[in-house]
């Protein structure tokens, strides 16, 4: 009876398994909006730092101190990624092993049904064999 759990128990850590991998996919996303937003501003700062404005010359330390800044935040962005990225790999891989275990174990629970069915039936037969000798 407790092998006839296991599929459950294993479906049960698929499920959970997978949600996992849902929610490491999300933070991805996140992590990808944030380094786009990121690029962005960093076309921006060097949209200005490049023009001929003399506003901007004025302010061109500050620029150069965002734009550090910027390429600094988009490297641990960029790292953040490459381990979600890994993270994600890892989850989904552990999340297929224990699918195909649920499959086998699926599988045995199956075999052990229709070994019980056949073991039910030599019974049956045994039994109404010996009754119709008794009978007889």
């Amino acid at each position: 009876m407790a092998d006839m759990d296991r599929s459950k128990k294993l479906k049960r850590l698929v499920s959970v398994q997978r949600h996992m991998e849902k929610m490491i996919e999300n933070e991805l996303s996140v992590i990808v909006r944030q380094r786009e937003e990121v690029n962005t501003a960093m076309e921006l700062t060097a949209n200005v730092m490049t023009s001929l404005d003399p506003i901007h010359r004025g302010l061109s330390r500050h620029y150069l101190g965002r734009f550090s800044r910027l390429a600094t935040e988009e490297k641990q962005l960029m790292a953040a990624r490459r381990s979600q990225e890994a993270r994600l790999a890892k989850e989904r891989s552990k999340g297929d092993r224990l699918d195909e275990r649920r499959k086998e174990a699926l599988e045995q629970e199956q075999r052990a049904r229709e070994d019980d069915a056949v073991i039910n039936l030599l019974e049956m037969m045994i039994t109404l064999k010996d009754t119709s000798f008794q009978q007889g």
